[in-house]
């Protein structure tokens, strides 16, 4: 997947905003500190107490964020690989 297409589908799929036509990495930089943020987030709602409903909701989205963040990762790792 390529950068643009990746940073289009994360912040599109979970709504984290627009973001501007920057840099590659720092897009991505930019993009896995607000999936971080996220991540955080739904994990301290997950030790809440919630709804069975509810808490089967937010594993799946913390899963996806995780999934994301790990792809993300990858990306710039190879987004720095280039550079040298």
């Amino acid at each position: 997947m390529g950068v643009k297409k990746f940073i289009k589908t994360v912040t599109k799929f979970l709504k984290l905003g627009e973001f501007k036509d920057e840099g590659k990495k720092k897009s991505v930089k930019e993009l896995l500190k607000k999936l971080n943020k996220r991540k955080r987030v739904i994990k301290k709602r997950l030790e809440s107490d919630l709804e069975k409903k509810e808490k089967k909701e937010l594993r799946e989205e913390f899963e996806i964020v995780s999934v994301e963040i790990k792809n993300g990762k990858a990306i710039l790792f190879k987004l720095y690989e280039k550079k040298k």
